[in-house]
């Protein structure tokens, strides 16, 4: 970590790596301030958008937007679309769309929401 000799810069990157831990993510920001600040926020971030331009519902800004989704947190990868099938019958018959955040999504599970957009 550099903070080009300046002690109070450093110290304020110190007390961030401890705040957020190994797991956690640091944003430096320019500020239009005179002092240096430190704001620690509780969420997630995201390493990519959706996995196939096929999910992609509006052109003219290449994104998928949607309205009231169901929304389906899975912490680890999904290949395997069996697991998801009761899941997403009953979705189905709602007509609601669904927005699906994990690990990673591929295969025949990729393939079928791709299918069922």
């Amino acid at each position: 970590i550099s903070a080009n000799s300046d002690e109070s810069i450093g110290d304020i990157i110190a007390e961030a790596m401890t705040k957020v831990g190994k797991e956690g993510v640091i944003t430096v920001e320019d500020g239009s301030g005179l002092e240096n600040l430190l704001e620690v926020v509780e969420g997630m971030q995201f390493d990519r958008g959706y996995l196939s331009p096929y999910f992609i519902n509006n052109q003219q800004n290449m994104s998928s937007e949607l309205e009231n989704p169901f929304i389906l947190l899975v912490d680890k990868k999904v290949s395997n679309i069996r697991e998801l099938i009761p899941l997403l019958e009953g979705i189905a018959k709602s007509s609601k769309p669904l927005l699906v955040i994990a690990e990673d999504i591929e295969g025949e599970a990729l393939a079928t929401l791709v299918v069922n957009n």
